[in-house]
């Protein structure tokens, strides 16, 4: 099961316990999939997840008088909803689900509902594993602003995109996303995905650690080739003998420990040394080796 699936699957599984609750929903059903037929008589409602018209049905038969019969196509299923004896027209409530009424979506669990219903009718959401990404595909501009406002409520940076005749609602960061499903109630998906986000940024981090600490390795075993070469050729030129005691100590304990750190040599000295001392021994050597290989060279 897809991630989108599992969140669809967790949003039906709950129910509002309240009229306005499922009202907001379906709204949010029709609005984005729905088409309200024959002088307000009739709902289509045109999807190929079946999770989705079967939750609708559900929220209509358990608020309003209709008949609800299904046909399945080669590739999606038309759910129809006949009133029975009478026009939505007589409905003030009903009539709310083919048409938008932002005054219904002024209380904040009214959004909710809303958001829940327009994701589970046209909502993905990528794998948390491989992306952080959730849209929601609108077949015009005015629904997609239309969510994009209501997302806005809610604190989401949520952006439009044009897509193939399309119009695209969709956030990308991965803090964002988890937001939006705690708006719209998928708690356990938000646990998935937050226990996700923690596992990446812990890798990431690791990794940064290796990394850095790779980066040092590499430094450190530059220096002590250098260092080493420096030494080498002192020797070759019979000058390690005269080098000052401090000097000529150091010198030998780099031969001797080729691949130590300069803090590892400082204390095998007699007293010991800090790394800072160290240092500034091994870059006298190198002063002396360079002046050597300036006087070869002249």
């Amino acid at each position: 099961m897809s991630f989108s699936q599992k969140v669809k699957t967790e949003i039906i599984s709950k129910s509002n316990n309240n009229k306005e609750y499922d009202i907001a929903e379906l709204m949010g059903i029709v609005s984005s999939i729905g088409e309200v037929v024959g002088n307000y008589e009739n709902f289509i409602l045109d999807t190929d997840n079946p999770i989705v018209f079967e939750h609708f049905a559900i929220l209509v038969k358990n608020n309003f008088p209709f008949d609800i019969t299904k046909q399945i196509g080669k590739d999606n299923c038309k759910l129809f909803l006949k009133t029975l004896g009478y026009k939505l027209t007589n409905d003030p409530i009903a009539v709310g689900l083919s048409a938008f009424d932002e005054k219904m979506l002024e209380q904040t669990e009214m959004r909710k509902a809303y958001l829940r219903g327009t994701f589970l009718a046209i909502g993905s959401i990528s794998d948390p594993h491989k992306s952080y990404h959730l849209e929601m595909v609108c077949n015009n501009k005015n629904k997609a602003n239309r969510i994009q406002k209501i997302m806005i409520t809610f604190g989401l940076d949520a952006k439009i995109v044009l897509r193939k005749n399309h119009y695209v609602v969709y956030i990308k960061e991965g803090s964002q996303i988890s937001d939006f499903l705690s708006a719209i109630g998928a708690y356990q998906a938000l646990l998935e995905l937050e226990n996700v986000r923690i596992l990446k940024d812990m890798r990431n981090t690791v990794n940064r650690k290796v990394n850095c600490e790779t980066a040092n390795i590499g430094k450190t075993v530059n220096a002590a080739i250098r260092q080493i070469e420096d030494i080498e050729l002192i020797k070759e030129k019979n000058e390690l003998i005269n080098l000052p005691d401090q000097l000529k100590e150091i010198a030998i304990l780099r031969l001797e420990n080729p691949d130590s750190s300069l803090k590892d040599l400082g204390t095998l000295l007699d007293p010991p040394v800090g790394k800072s001392g160290v240092n500034h021994r091994l870059r006298k050597i190198s002063l002396i080796a360079e002046e050597l290989r300036n006087k070869n060279a002249g």
